[in-house]
């Protein structure tokens, strides 16, 4: 193996790889996200909570996307162990979450608020389990990984004009290099998607999987409809219309440039769901930054590599977010916040596949331990999808 197509991670006993350990502190509910928050917190920055709405008083669809993505996160290859804080009388079963860690292998404990005697006992019997496994991780040491080992996620917020003819195409040839050492992507946002999905269906490995995409497209546009909104033609950002882009087509020709130029489609799948499949995937998220990146990590994508022409702070509690912007005037603006400068593309100073090296360099480094801007910056941000009303 040679530093460009490896790095530093963590082997898992069912055979992922992590590129950080953390400590997951997942509340079941709401009502106990303050209580995971503090544990996770007393252990930074190894301690990463899932501060989240859902858990309890939900339809059954959307009950079962809470509790498949928080199992997701649970079993996660960038998780070392795991906390589960529960209440005591939600939806969400702690035990179960519990025994999805410790069937992928890790350490696993429930803190259950009731059954401590209330907010300060839950939390300082939280903080004590947590400092145990804190110390148990830190013994662990990095070893050289195959690339191919890796499922980079793939998305833009705040896009503009330089998005589409910069920074994606960038990120795109970093998604081909990586599927050609063996390793995979996905891509979401199915919103924006549409308008360039058949771009993407030509390019499928296999008529079902074509198909499957253009169905999702299809009921995500049937839906926009049946609320009135016709979202062909129109765009519903006025950030995108500042920055240039007129329509959800034009945005959606640009976006797609993340999925690579040459890789194929080989599976769409649900959200928060297995990524199972080398090359891309395409899963079915929306738009919305944090929900989106929630749902692809918790497909089991270990690193996010974000592009941005306005400007967006978004991280996640427990994968990497590499910021990377072709705009000249973000990049100086929001310098705290960016990764990644390919501006010199706009400027014809750099190639694409020049920036697309120090991208891949990058990428890897972030693997192998360098902290990203959002991680330094505390942005831990998790949202999980809802379609139904709360009843």
């Amino acid at each position: 193996m040679t530093s460009a197509s490896a790095f530093l991670g963590y082997p898992r006993p069912d055979g992922r790889i992590g590129v950080r350990n953390h400590v997951l502190v997942v509340p079941t509910v709401i009502c106990s996200a303050v209580v995971a928050d503090r544990i996770a917190a007393s252990i930074a920055p190894v301690g990463a909570s899932l501060p989240h709405l859902a858990g309890c008083g939900q339809l059954g669809p959307d009950l079962n996307v809470t509790h498949e993505t928080l199992a997701a996160y649970c079993q996660h290859p960038n998780v070392g162990a795991v906390i589960v804080v529960a209440l005591g009388c939600e939806q969400v079963v702690a035990q179960q979450l519990s025994d999805t860690a410790r069937r992928a292998g890790k350490p696993a404990a429930i803190v259950a608020i009731q059954s401590e005697g209330g907010t300060l006992r839950a939390t300082a019997r939280g903080i004590e389990v947590a400092r145990q496994m804190a110390e148990t991780l830190a013994r662990v040491d990095r070893v050289w990984c195959r690339a191919s080992s890796l499922i980079l996620s793939v998305k833009c917020g705040g896009s503009d004009y330089t998005s589409g003819l910069a920074s994606n195409p960038v990120v795109g040839r970093v998604a081909d290099r990586l599927v050609d050492m063996g390793g995979a992507v996905v891509l979401g946002e199915i919103a924006e998607i549409m308008g360039a999905e058949h771009l993407l269906a030509d390019r499928a490995a296999s008529h079902e999987a074509a198909t499957r995409l253009l169905r999702v497209v299809n009921r995500v546009e049937a839906e926009a409809i049946a609320l009135g909104l016709d979202i062909r033609g129109t765009q519903p950002s006025p950030g995108n219309m500042r920055g240039g882009l007129t329509t959800i087509e034009e945005k959606s020709l640009g976006a797609t440039h993340k999925a690579g130029e040459r890789t194929r489609l080989e599976d769409v799948v649900g959200y928060s769901a297995p990524i199972t499949s080398k090359g891309l995937t395409v899963m079915d998220t929306p738009g919305l930054d944090v929900e989106s990146v929630t749902g692809m990590v918790g497909g089991g994508a270990q690193i996010v590599v974000f592009t941005t022409g306005l400007g967006t702070p978004t991280g996640n509690p427990i994968a990497p977010v590499v910021k990377i912007t072709a705009n000249a005037r973000t990049a100086q603006g929001m310098a705290d916040n960016i990764d990644v400068d390919v501006s010199g593309v706009m400027s014809e100073t750099e190639s694409l596949d020049a920036a697309a090296d120090r991208l891949l360099t990058e990428v890897l480094a972030v693997c192998s331990g360098r902290p990203t801007a959002a991680e330094r910056l505390g942005h831990r941000e998790f949202a999980i999808h809802r379609r139904n009303p709360t009843i």
